[in-house]
């Protein structure tokens, strides 16, 4: 059975029902259980309290969060907890301050914590790279203020309302004869292989694209797709769509300009290279590419 992937599992009650009214965010803004939890663009805030599974470091509003565009990213147990984008001196702050809290990557992040803590830094950085990144209107060019306790971003101007982004992705496991396809990109080190991924186009279902970007960079062809798992992905804004599919064989030959190398690789390479062993660098526990290589591994009778 394929594992969770990380990033997944938020429990949250995302509080759809009291968006929209200003004075009952108003109230959940004065209510003394409040507390917020901090990002940057690829960090979050954990709790520094060495006696306690890690966690997101959930502290007071105390002026963290502005109450004319606060982001809410929802109630747990009835207590509202929103997101603050800390800036990289109040981040700091916090996280040298003796017992407070630490600043770790997101991806060091995901291995920390619980599933459901996971889910929750993904979507707390993924709502955060979205509001940085579109405090402008793509209509007009005006300024957009945050609504709706932050789940949009609205145009004064044009009247648009803009929406969190989510670029879907396909990555997928192609198998052939009991090997399995790796790639390695441009700019990745000596070594470093995955399986295959890229962008849904536009008008394209995921299995079109799964089809596609295999024959496009590796020169292979493969038929029935099957949809296994999905991975947030706030790298800044993905949604990985994780497939396996079947291919006819054949040599592969790396896409010019975005891969240096693609090759057929056995089951004794891939659980080496789980073992470390000297050879091919596989992608972290962290990632979904990582969660359907070791499934195909245990399904061919290798235990890890």
């Amino acid at each position: 059975m394929i594992r969770s992937p990380r990033f997944t599992g938020v429990t949250l009650d995302r509080a759809a029902e009291v968006r929209r009214d200003q004075a009952a965010v108003a109230r959940l803004l004065a209510d003394p259980r409040a507390r917020f939890v901090g990002g940057r663009a690829d960090g979050v805030l954990l709790s520094a309290d060495a006696d306690r599974e890690p966690e997101l470091l959930r502290l007071p509003l105390d002026g963290q969060v502005n109450p004319q565009e606060p982001i809410l990213l929802g109630l747990e147990g009835g207590r509202p907890l929103f997101a603050a984008d800390m800036s990289p001196s109040g981040a700091r702050a916090l996280s040298e301050a003796p017992g407070v809290g630490q600043l770790v990557s997101l991806r060091e992040a995901g291995m920390l914590l619980s599933q459901a803590e996971g889910g929750l830094a993904a979507y707390l950085v993924a709502l955060l790279n979205w509001h940085r990144g579109h405090r402008f209107c793509a209509n007009c060019g005006s300024a957009t203020r945050v609504v709706e306790a932050g789940i949009s971003r609205h145009c004064l101007t044009c009247m648009t309302n803009h929406f969190p982004r989510t670029d879907p992705v396909v990555i997928m496991l192609v198998e052939h004869e009991g090997r399995i396809l790796l790639g390695r990109r441009v700019g990745w080190d000596a070594g470093r292989f995955s399986i295959l991924a890229g962008f849904i186009a536009t008008g394209e279902t995921p299995e079109e694209a799964v089809i596609r970007e295999v024959k496009e960079e590796a020169g292979i062809t493969v038929h029935s797709p099957r949809y296994v798992a999905a991975q947030p992905w706030p790298f800044p804004s993905s949604l990985m769509l994780g497939f396996e599919a079947t291919a006819e064989g054949g040599n592969p030959v790396p896409e010019v300009g975005e891969m240096l190398e693609v090759r057929w690789v056995t089951r004794d390479e891939v659980v080496a290279a789980q073992e470390d062993v000297e050879g091919i660098r596989l992608p972290g526990e962290v990632s979904i590419a990582r969660v359907l290589i070791d499934a195909w591994v245990m399904r061919n009778g290798r235990r890890l």
